[in-house]
Parts: structure tokens; sequence; C-alpha cells
């Protein structure tokens, strides 16, 4: 993916985002997070709404270090998407953590529960 690539996708609405995330998702069969040097994954917290924390997740390896370009401790890992389904999502909804999906440029993000997450994957996937 070009830079110009990258720069136009992290421009896009978050619903524009979401949906390409679950498109490239159905058919790339992973998700990728960001981990540091002692493999903890990146967690942000939102003090919206009460406050809330967050796992942010990103469709590629390229769009999660278009994002990590500010901070060199983190790198992109990638997760499969079945061991997403029945490990991530269950173990985030059980610790009451949200999704972010894919951070948009202006550092705008799709917050969902797990479970919705999850439903939206299945659905996609079902397409495929």
């Amino acid at each position: 993916m070009s830079d110009q690539n990258i720069d136009h996708m992290l421009e896009q609405t978050c619903e524009e985002r979401y949906e390409y995330f679950l498109d490239t998702v159905g058919e790339e069969r992973e998700i990728w997070i960001l981990i540091n040097s002692e493999q903890h994954f990146l967690k942000l917290h939102s003090d919206e709404d009460g406050g809330y924390e967050y796992l942010p997740v990103w469709p590629s390896q390229e769009l999660a270090e278009a994002y990590a370009t500010s901070d060199s401790d983190l790198k992109p890992k990638s997760i499969p998407l079945p061991q997403f389904l029945n490990r991530w999502l269950p173990g985030l909804n059980k610790d009451s953590i949200e999704v972010g999906v894919f951070p948009g440029a202006d550092n705008s993000v799709w917050i969902t529960e797990p479970a919705d997450l999850e439903q939206d994957l299945r659905d996609t996937l079902s397409q495929f």
C-alpha cells in the first residue's frame, strides 16, 4: 500500500474505515494490533461517556505502522481471525475492554463492543 493510499484511507470517515476494515479482514483473515517491546498490546483510554478502555485494531500491517510512527516502541502484530474471534473477543468482553476499529488521521475511531464486532465479522465472512 502506497503512502498516498494510506493517507487516503486515514482521511475516510469512521464508518467508511469500519466497512473497509470488515471487507479487508474478511478477505485477509487477519487483524493487526500494536505491541510494545515487552509484548504487551496497546490499550487506549477514552474519557468520553464516563471513560472506557479499548483495543485499537487495523486491517493491515501498513495501516497499523502508520499509526505507530510516533512511538518507536510499538510494532504491528498479526492475529489470525479465528484466534481473534474465539479468544481475543471473549477475553476483551470479559475484561470490559471495547474495540477501536481503525483509528483515523484525526484520531476518530469506531468504538464497538466485542460481541457487536464479532457479529459484524461473522456476517462479513458469510459473504465470502
